[in-house]
């Protein structure tokens, strides 16, 4: 048995609460990998999993046995890192998640200014709205916007990013301008826009002085998608709320007209998030350094 790989197959089947999701992550069979975690319980003459159809629980000495051999896993890869020249050349393949309009509009375009900067790293991106669970999904990080939710991950604060609230010049031709927020809920209709992951309808929020009003709007079509969000704004399907980076060029072309100018919009902080027990390596900082550079351009201050 290679006790050392047989750590590594423990540790990815706990992280990810099954024996085929460890597989697929870490590329085996899953016949290897069960072969693995036997040969490691014979050769321990202990208990570490509990399978069932469904799910993989640890046992309480599996507890115990991934709690150090995940701090020694961690420590070999520091060790691996300070001598191979990793920190001066990043290599290897990261999987990272983000959210559709931050792919589309911000990483996609920029691909190529990474890959020449970092020739050796390989990027395996996961794009969608959706919230994916870093630790079973074996995600090295993620952008997410908005609150966290979960506190017991690592959170680096990359933006702050502003709202804008636009429309079609084909819609204000057909509708008028609004002159009001309240507006929204009557003549006008809105791009809605729910969660992918509660069904919750995002509200419409405007801040003028001390005043502040959140409304649904009324709306013919909501989606839970940001592309799609943009592209039913551009169609004149309604009034949107859209962060400043994704419709910067359609507002330089005139495809969308600010509106509501007088009325902020609160915006919202943008994160890199990591798990907590997983060693942050050169590859994944530059590449969470380099997403930092590319939102900078548009980190408004906090509003207070």
């Amino acid at each position: 048995m290679d006790q050392f790989l047989a750590l590594r197959v423990f540790a990815r089947v706990v992280e990810a609460g099954t024996f085929t999701k460890a597989a697929d992550s870490l590329g085996m069979p899953k016949p290897t990998v069960t072969k693995l975690i036997q040969s490691l319980e014979a050769h321990l003459r202990v208990k570490l999993l509990n399978r069932t159809t469904r799910r993989v629980t640890v046992t309480a000495d599996g507890a115990a046995y991934y709690e150090r051999t995940a701090r020694l896993l961690t420590e070999l890869e520091e060790i691996d890192a300070s001598v191979s020249n990793a920190q001066a050349s990043p290599k290897g393949r990261i999987r990272v998640d983000v959210p559709a309009s931050v792919a589309r509009q911000m990483i996609i375009p920029a691909l190529h200014a990474f890959h020449a900067r970092y020739p050796d790293i390989q990027i395996d991106l996961g794009v969608g709205d959706r919230l994916v669970n870093l630790i079973a999904d074996n995600v090295d990080c993620v952008v997410r916007a908005g609150r966290l939710e979960d506190e017991s991950l690592v959170a680096r604060r990359i933006a702050q990013v502003e709202y804008v609230t636009c429309a079609a010049p084909d819609y204000l031709a057909a509708y008028g301008v609004p002159a009001h927020p309240s507006e929204l809920n009557g003549q006008h209709r809105v791009v809605g826009y729910f969660s992918a992951g509660t069904g919750r309808l995002s509200p419409f929020e405007f801040q003028r002085g001390d005043e502040h009003i959140a409304l649904p709007g009324r709306y013919v079509v909501a989606v839970n998608d940001s592309n799609a969000y943009l592209a039913a704004g551009l169609e004149g399907l309604g009034i949107m709320q859209m962060p400043d980076f994704m419709i910067g060029p359609h507002l330089a072309s005139g495809e969308l007209v600010p509106v509501l100018g007088d009325w902020t919009s609160p915006g919202f902080p943008v994160y890199v998030v990591y798990p907590p027990n997983r060693h942050l390596s050169a590859k994944v900082r530059v590449f969470v350094d380099w997403i930092a550079e590319l939102f900078a351009p548009y980190n408004a201050p906090p509003r207070r």
